[in-house]
């Protein structure tokens, strides 16, 4: 059971790892897809851009006991993105819209509401692949 526990400890902090760096690409990708697409539309996209990213390195650094093919496990984590990537939507135009009552610049305002609503999906993500995506 003290294994087990500690295993699932360093896969959550090896997640957090991972999910930091496919959350920086996804923040990366909107900052630029910005300057051609709406908001809402560039955030939509650059989530499938960190999805992509987050599926690889989940794969090959956090879950290493699971024994499913790309072809099995990509579906599953696909669909644990996309209530991931509502949440992340959702929070995010929210955020955007509560937080230009408060301040001017735009940039701004996106970069923190997006990073919101990526950050809020740690736990939950981090657990849909857990028990759905590599078991």
């Amino acid at each position: 059971m003290i294994s087990s526990k500690k295993e699932e400890k360093r896969q959550f902090i090896i997640f957090i790892i991972t999910g930091g760096t496919s959350a920086i690409i996804n923040i990366l990708s909107r900052i630029i897809l910005s300057n051609f697409f709406r908001f809402e539309i560039a955030i939509l996209i650059s989530y499938g851009i960190g999805m992509i990213i987050a599926f690889l390195l989940a794969k090959r650094y956090v879950f290493l006991n699971s024994n499913k093919s790309i072809k099995k496990s990509f579906p599953a984590f696909a669909l644990v993105n996309l209530i991931s990537v509502l949440q992340t939507f959702f929070v995010s135009i929210l955020m955007k819209n509560w937080l230009i009552i408060f301040f001017d610049n735009l940039l701004f305002i996106e970069l923190i509401s997006h990073t919101c609503g990526l950050g809020i999906l740690v736990f939950t993500s981090f657990y849909g692949h857990k028990y759905i995506t590599f078991k």
